[in-house]
């Protein structure tokens, strides 16, 4: 195992402070705050640690405070109903005694049942493609000083865009993209690490979607932008350490709002897990510089 997939399995792995509550290291990836990606995959670490026998299969979350890089966070789980075939989890993010954020998740028993699915759009493979990290390092080369630690930070998930955006000079394009992703080494045997891990990686690239057709990227001075809340949906099984693509679209932005919305697919075709996120995105007159 190398030392990203170890990296990110130490982020995903609590602490267990007793029977419902948890302790998980922050990162810093080079932001203002924790990354949002880095609490739902903890709190649903929490959450699945406190159910035996079931799956997760839905997420519900929302982002109340900014999550403070230099200090760990305590998540409190709540057992909110453990019915015949589905179970419901509460989970409270806390830092400095106060929550950052909070979720619901909802768990099943393996049942069959009919199936059918969205196809997956024909596009190029993640072959040949360059990765984020690399793009981030070529654009660092001109970048100012305070974005440049967020784009040569090095990432746990590996991610090749199939279409590039350039976060520092941005163009009007339609509001959809769509990468692939994977840890890019093997994990555990574990659904549920998969999925925790599949929840940190959803919150990459999915709010600047609705930026896309207005020319901005949040790295910019004038944005501010921020997730508001999270839903996350899985269907099937799947390998987060095996190549996946996310598409993503926008279908509407207003009232300094955007509402962005994504699937993810395995190679073979299979629709695995779905996703939607409101976020903050607001145009501000950037602070004025002394002569």
């Amino acid at each position: 195992m190398n030392v990203l997939a170890q990296d990110l399995l130490q982020i995903l792995t609590l602490e267990r402070l007793d029977e419902n509550r948890f302790c998980g290291e922050s990162r810093d990836i080079g932001g203002t705050s924790v990354f949002g990606g880095q609490v739902l995959g903890q709190a649903l670490s929490a959450a699945e640690q406190t159910v035996e026998g079931r799956a997760a299969h839905s997420m519900h979350a929302y982002f109340l405070r900014p999550g403070d890089m230099q200090q760990p966070i305590i998540y409190e789980v709540e057992r909110i109903r453990n019915g015949r075939s589905f179970s419901t989890q509460r989970v409270v993010a806390l830092q400095h005694g106060r929550p950052i954020f909070n979720m619901a998740a909802s768990f099943q028993i393996s049942e069959p049942g009919v199936e059918h699915q969205a196809q997956m759009p024909q596009l190029p493979g993640p072959e040949g493609l360059p990765d984020k990290t690399e793009l981030g390092k070529r654009a660092a080369q001109t970048a100012p000083d305070a974005v440049r630690q967020y784009l040569t930070h090095r990432r746990t998930i590996e991610i090749r865009p199939i279409d590039p955006v350039d976060p520092l000079q941005p163009e009007v394009r339609p509001p959809q993209r769509a990468v692939w992703l994977r840890v890019p080494c093997s994990l555990p045997d574990n659904p549920a690490i998969h999925r925790a891990a599949l929840a940190y990686a959803s919150d990459y690239s999915l709010l600047g979607t609705a930026l896309l057709p207005h020319g901005l990227s949040f790295l910019q001075r004038q944005v501010q932008a921020a997730s508001l809340d999270h839903a996350m949906w899985f269907h099937r099984e799947f390998r987060v350490d095996e190549w996946l693509l996310y598409v993503m679209d926008s279908p509407s932005a207003s009232n300094a709002r955007g509402l962005s919305r994504g699937s993810f697919f395995s190679r073979d075709g299979k629709l695995v897990a779905s996703v939607a996120q409101e976020g903050l995105m607001r145009k501000i007159s950037p602070p004025e510089t002394s002569p």
